[in-house]
């Protein structure tokens, strides 16, 4: 990390509404972070058959080849699958599958999942470790769980007691204190054609600015999200503005978009829930970026609990310079020889839409990963209650900044054959950057037009 964290938990505790606060943990639950649990609230300890090994601190050190500023070496590039799950023996794994998965490996008959040696590489900086065991007697969720107060810069709630406190955790989770990426979205049509929307994503935590955290331009800010689009060239030079609110029922999320062709900044209030996600083609949702994103509010929460899940890990291979989109895209999904699924222990959490609350999705399965609170897989359900789309998040580690992140999310649709990808960059010239130092200025409407010229 390029930037030492010297925050304090007064610093970072952001009131954001008045009454319903839940509690936080007590000192002594905090005690086993980093003991029986890992410092994110993970089982340190393997499962009793092996397949999933015990955490021994995850993936820190780069492996030979590795250039700084260079795209990621593969760590594990002589590992060999275990097994391959197929529409043929998915039944003798069915219990470590997603209702989801399975309807993918019934509808595609190429459809596979090459099952791999299970590496828990997930790793933090010792910062973010001492962040997160300061935060976790001091953060609580508020306004009945739509905010949270008294957080730190990871998941803010590592050993978690409801649905709403393990989503959450998703959503704050730290991806650096600042990332930009130059990224493809691909909506992939039945036959497997597709054109790529070209994006720059920056993204950064108020605390990532110079001065750090304002007190009071940041009052509810959770992130701040800048998005220019670079093709097609129908598109090209828009931008979208987020200013990412903890508390959004207290306050919506604030949005401005830049038309190019119009030369005008206006303010975007439909950013938010089911709206069409940008270049999407009608295959996703606004929430459906980051795998899930935004207000909490519409649905009811449900901890259900953990499970052992084949998911999407360590996915260096997907991640190669050395690939084309052409050979990462086949029709229905993703090309099977570059993906690589690995046994993980996962919280697995339902979100039910509340009863006069408007969603296209009537119910959401979330699996997120144990050692990074990630979401690495979503069932989507309409609002008749049939199995409409399914998510998949290609996690790596990235070893030389000790911060985990997807390399590609999938989204796939079961409806209609078609699927999207975001946040490939083998085509790109570079690949994700941390820690960028973006200044505040560059988050302001006002920034806009000069941001739309790049």
């Amino acid at each position: 990390m390029n930037k030492k964290i010297t925050i304090t938990a007064a610093a970072l505790s952001l009131i954001v509404g008045a009454g319903n606060v839940i509690a936080a943990i007590s000192e002594s639950e905090a005690e086993r972070l980093g003991k029986d649990l890992t410092p994110v609230g993970a089982e340190r300890a393997g499962n009793a058959d092996g397949s999933i090994p015990e955490w021994k601190g995850g993936l820190t050190q780069a492996p030979a080849g590795y250039q700084p500023g260079q795209f990621l070496v593969d760590p594990f590039a002589d590992d060999k699958p275990l097994f391959v799950i197929t529409a043929q023996n998915m039944e003798q794994y069915k219990n470590r599958l997603s209702p989801g998965q399975m309807a993918m490996l019934k509808k595609y008959p190429d459809f596979k999942m090459p099952v791999y040696p299970s590496r828990r590489t997930a790793a933090y900086s010792q910062e973010i470790y001492d962040d997160i065991k300061t935060h976790a007697v001091t953060a609580k969720l508020t306004s009945g769980g739509n905010g949270v107060e008294g957080r730190g810069l990871h998941a803010p709630f590592p050993i978690p007691e409801n649905g709403l406190e393990a989503i959450w955790n998703h959503a704050l989770r730290f991806r650096g204190l600042s990332h930009k990426r130059t990224t493809v979205q691909m909506p992939v049509q039945e036959n497997g054609s597709f054109v790529a929307n070209r994006f720059v994503d920056i993204w950064a935590f108020p605390e990532s600015f110079s001065g750090g955290r304002d007190e009071e331009k940041d009052a509810n800010i959770s992130a701040y999200f800048l998005q220019i689009m670079k093709s097609p060239p129908r598109l090209t030079g828009n931008v979208l503005l987020v200013h990412e609110t903890l508390d959004q029922v207290k306050q919506p999320r604030k949005a401005w978009r830049y038309n190019a062709g119009q030369r005008r900044v206006r303010r975007a209030p439909q950013v938010a829930y089911d709206a069409p996600g940008t270049g999407a083609d009608g295959l996703r949702t606004v929430d459906n970026f980051d795998m899930f994103n935004g207000a909490p509010d519409r649905y009811n929460w449900k901890l259900v609990g953990k499970k052992e899940l084949y998911i999407p890990y360590n996915a260096y291979k997907l991640h190669s310079p050395d690939l084309s989109y052409e050979q990462i895209h086949n029709k229905g999904h993703l090309n099977p020889e570059y993906t690589r699924y690995e046994l993980h222990r996962v919280w697995v959490v339902e979100a039910t839409l509340k009863e006069g609350a408007r969603h296209i999705y009537g119910k959401r399965t979330f699996y997120l990963d144990e050692d990074t609170w990630q979401a690495a897989v979503i069932d989507h359900y309409d609002t008749r209650g049939n199995l409409w789309r399914v998510a998949e998040a290609h996690n790596i580690q990235y070893y030389a900044e000790k911060i985990p992140f997807y390399t590609a999310e999938a989204l796939y649709d079961l409806q209609s054959g078609r699927y999207l990808t975001i946040g490939l960059t083998n085509e790109e010239k570079e690949p994700y950057i941390f820690n960028i130092g973006e200044e505040r200025k560059s988050f302001q409407p006002a920034a806009l037009r000069r941001a739309g010229k790049r």
